[in-house]
């Protein structure tokens, strides 16, 4: 019943920086929580951040803090994630992800709805 989208990926050299967005749709009013993930092929989906939709709290993975943000546009129903300084190592497709619960909003399975996934890859 919510619908994520997300934007923003793209080929970029390591130093770049981009900004991913995330519209979501629906029933955005049963949102608590936003987060973004990542995969590489292989590998378990992995947690970047989550941000509150009330007000705005913030957590992050210690891979990306400092150089990733997190932020909301409410009355728009969008996410970003403005990531700077990229890294090789953050090369995956990222995942916006809705959650209906506060508790233990860090991991995959506490997440109800996700987008379609964005690619970025960061060469060297």
């Amino acid at each position: 019943q919510v619908h994520l989208v997300e934007s923003g990926g793209g080929l970029v050299q390591g130093g770049d920086s981009l900004r991913l967005s995330c519209a979501a749709s629906g029933r955005t009013s049963d949102v608590l929580a936003m987060g973004w993930f990542r995969q590489v092929p292989g590998k378990d989906q992995e947690f970047v951040a989550r941000i509150t939709w009330t007000d705005g709290s913030t957590y992050y993975a210690d891979s990306v803090k400092g150089r990733f943000t997190v932020s909301r546009n409410n009355a728009k129903n969008m996410i970003y994630l403005q990531m700077n300084n990229l890294k090789p190592e953050d090369t995956a497709v990222y995942y916006c992800a809705a959650s209906t619960k506060l508790l233990n909003a860090f991991f995959v399975s506490k997440y109800d709805y996700w987008g379609q996934g964005t690619q970025l890859i960061v060469s060297s």
